[in-house]
């Protein structure tokens, strides 16, 4: 399976899935059409499904123009309002897409929307906004339990598993990291790397979830450190792993 990036907005990234042909794709999450359009011409690839993680409209914005130009099927949360669907998807669904020889099991990770899901196969995630790299998604519909229970689940995958998120937010998230833990040495080599590929004009997705689990401070609410963090930060003792997250999480907003 090849993966390529197309920019959208100021840091979106919109997914093109590549298999056995490589002039069929699937598209994640386009929530931009005319970027989607442009890149498909010029690279001679015609979109033979569209894979939707929520609703928000940077996410499914371009859906309605793509099915009109395109005619692909939408696979999407049948748990949310998303335009043109056609495959609605619930947790353990398997999206078989025989164009494009990949096979995807649905995992339902609700907290940054109620009926959030993501793609998990081909040793790959595409996550949506539900876990980014050095970072979390926000909890507009969701709570802070719904949260770091679909983190939790997205951290027992396997640890070479390729973690594509929708956003380049990976240096503000890896600032946060460090007011969390800024003596962790993984958290300063992250930050080296990830300014060098941004200077070569590269993106720094995806990650591994090996990296995320070692660096990412919403996957590390029983690591000692972060405990104490998050306890200082709250003026009080906390009393599981996801009350830390909760806490951690809390922190951050506070600081967007």
């Amino acid at each position: 399976m090849n993966v390529f990036e197309i920019p959208a907005f100021s840091d979106n990234y919109i997914w093109v899935i590549q298999s056995r042909d490589p002039h069929r794709v699937a598209m994640v999450d386009p929530g931009d059409a005319a970027a989607v359009i442009a890149a498909c011409e010029r690279r001679a690839w015609r979109p033979a499904a569209i894979l939707i993680t929520h609703h928000h409209g940077d996410h499914v914005g371009g859906v309605a123009r793509l099915v009109e130009h395109y005619g692909c099927p939408v696979y999407g949360p049948a748990r949310e309002r998303i335009p043109c669907l056609t495959h609605p998807l619930v947790d353990g669904a398997v999206v078989e897409l025989s164009d494009v020889d990949i096979r995807f099991v649905v995992l339902d990770v609700p907290g940054h929307t109620a009926g959030h899901i993501a793609y998990y196969g081909e040793k790959a995630l595409f996550c949506g906004d539900t876990l980014f790299t050095a970072g979390c998604g926000r909890l507009f519909e969701g709570t802070a339990p719904q949260m770091h229970a679909s983190l939790e689940r997205i951290a027992s995958l396997p640890e070479l598993t390729l973690v594509y998120c929708a956003h380049e937010y990976t240096l503000d998230n890896l600032r946060f990291a460090l007011t969390v833990e800024p003596a962790n040495p993984e958290i300063l080599a992250r930050r080296e790397d990830s300014l060098r590929l941004l200077d070569q004009d590269r993106p720094t997705v995806p990650s591994t979830l090996a990296l995320e689990r070692r660096t990412n401070p919403f996957l590390r609410s029983t690591e000692p450190k972060v405990v104490k963090a998050a306890e200082a930060f709250a003026g009080r003792a906390l009393r599981n792993p996801a009350e830390v997250f909760a806490t951690v999480r809390h922190w951050k907003d506070t600081l967007d």
